[in-house]
Formats: structure tokens, sequence, C-alpha cells
């Protein structure tokens, strides 16, 4: 408990020591005072008051909030697996840049290993995907998919699934498509349910593929029956983007605080 104390303490006596308009300046030897104009007040738990100040060129404030300034600007960031937790903020999200504004393009960045962990276990439902590609459909801006990094599985899914003519790669994302896997355990009954689950989502995985990319279901089927790997180049041959980017210069639309 003494810590507590003592930190407020020392804060408190900051703030007051701030508050007088005066700050220690050390300058070789001795300290000298030097004034300050309006500098945040600091509180307990460590953050300051809202607004960025200005001490000799250097800039005095809290840390950006990234995730806000990123919504701000209409860009949706997915860069974990598609677990529920990411499905319900993703869904959050697009739902309310759709009321905010339904003409506006919406940004989705993705750079995701879909519904599998990076070892290939599932951690995750195809449903998950399935929700966020009814989303997609169902708002009315148009949706500009990213992919940087990887977009594995669903994730690809996900990034055919962007407005057409509006879906991109950078040069060295990895995109692959891969078949859904699930886990059983239990009564052989259980476990055939679960496999035919599994089956049922794999259709739906491969239908939406092959309506993004323009091919036939079959082929797509016969694609992820083991895991096929795609640069940007050979993304954009098969269909699932429609154009590598190189810098943001290559966006047709630059978000608000790029432009």
């Amino acid at each position: 408990m003494l810590l507590p104390t003592a930190a407020s303490f020392t804060i408190n006596h900051l703030n007051h020591h701030l508050n007088s308009g005066l700050a220690p300046v050390r300058v070789g030897s001795p300290t000298r005072t030097k004034r300050l104009s309006r500098v945040p007040k600091l509180n307990a738990g460590g953050g300051a008051a809202a607004g960025v100040e200005q001490y000799d060129g250097v800039r005095i404030g809290p840390p950006p909030d990234l995730p806000s300034l990123l919504l701000h600007n209409r860009i949706v960031y997915i860069g974990m697996p598609l677990v529920p937790a990411v499905t319900e903020l993703i869904i959050a999200e697009l739902l309310y840049l759709n009321y905010e504004s339904s003409d506006k393009p919406i940004y989705m960045y993705i750079n995701s290993s879909g519904t599998l962990s990076q070892d290939g276990r599932p951690v995750g439902f195809e449903t998950e995907a399935f929700a966020i590609a009814d989303c997609i459909r169902y708002i009315k801006p148009p949706v500009h998919t990213i992919a940087l990094g990887q977009a594995q599985g669903a994730a690809a899914m996900l990034l055919g699934m962007g407005k057409k003519g509006f879906r991109y790669a950078l040069p060295n994302a990895v995109i692959t498509l891969t078949q859904p896997k699930g886990q059983a355990r239990g009564q052989a009954s259980d476990i055939a349910i679960r496999a035919k689950e599994v089956m049922a989502n794999k259709k739906v995985t491969c239908d939406l593929i092959a309506k993004a990319t323009g091919k036939s279901i079959e082929e797509v089927e016969k694609d992820c029956q083991r895991v096929k790997y795609f640069d940007g180049e050979e993304a954009k041959d098969y269909g699932l983007v429609d154009k590598v980017l190189h810098s943001t210069k290559d966006l047709p639309v630059e978000p608000s605080f790029l432009s």
C-alpha cells in the first residue's frame, strides 16, 4: 500500500509545481527555472488531460489512440485469427461506419491466419468469417480490402469479398486457400455430426470464393483440397485481388490523414 501512496504524492506534488507555471530545467549548474505554457495536468492514473501542448518544440501530451484514429478514418484492421472476440469487434466497427456514412468506403486491412493458428490448429469456426462476410454484403458502404502479411483460409475468402476493383495485396503478402478444419470429441455420432458440419462450411467457403474470383466451384474445391499459396501477383491472376499495391499512392482514394 506504500507504493500507490508515494506515487500519488509524487504526482500531486508535480501537478502543484506545474500549475504554478514553473518547472526546473537544469542547464549545467546550478538549477534554473523556466516558465511553461499550458502543461497538461497529470493524474494518478498516469495519463494526461486531453490535448497536445508544445514545449520548446517538443510534443507534450498523451500518446495517440491508434484504434480510434484508424476508425475515425474508416480503417478496420484484422490482425488476429477469427475468434469470437475479434469477430464481435469487426462487425461492431462495420455497423458503426455504415451508420456514420453510407457512401464513404471502408478500408479493411487483413493480416490474419483465418480460423487457424500459425501452426495450423483450428482456433475458431468458419461461422465467424461467414458473419463478417454477410456484414460486408449487408452494409451500404463499399469495403476495400487490403492484404498484408498473410490472409489464410477464411481470411483469404474475406479478402475476395471486398468490392471488385478495390481488392488489393501488398507485394510480399502471402495468401492461401485451404479447407476448413474441425475438432471433434465425444461419441461417434457426435463426431459424424461435426464432420458433416465441417463439410457444409467448406462448401459455403468455396462458393463465396468462386463468386469472388469468377471461377467454378469445382475448381475452387479442388484448389482447397491442399494448401494453395499465392503471392500478390498470383492472387491477382487467380482473381482474389485486383491490384498489387506498392505504396499508399496506388490507392484510388486515400484516407483523410494521408491526403
